[in-house]
């Protein structure tokens, strides 16, 4: 499950209650900059960082912010997903 703790500036992806992944963030009028993503190693290549890129991407659409992809894994997240690129930027 992906949450936005907003008080931290980072989405957190949870796995049983345990923190497994994180993305954060950075707000810049009406941008949002998504600067590092993090996936604990035990979780490593299950897609929870495309869930986090996925989540963020979602959230900034729905209101209505900019993105500014600075985390490279999220950079290529958005390249594999075209339907991104048109309406956030």
């Amino acid at each position: 499950m992906v949450t936005n703790n907003e008080t931290d500036n980072r989405y957190e992806l949870r796995v049983d209650g345990r923190l497994a992944g994180q993305l954060a963030y950075r707000l810049i009028g009406d941008v949002i900059a998504l600067v590092h993503t993090e996936v604990d190693e035990a979780y490593a290549g299950q897609g929870l960082g495309a869930q986090l890129a996925k989540f963020a991407l979602d959230d900034a659409q729905a209101r209505g912010r900019k993105v500014s992809p600075l985390c490279p894994f999220v950079a290529k997240y958005i390249d594999k997903h075209p339907e991104y690129r048109v309406t956030v930027r």
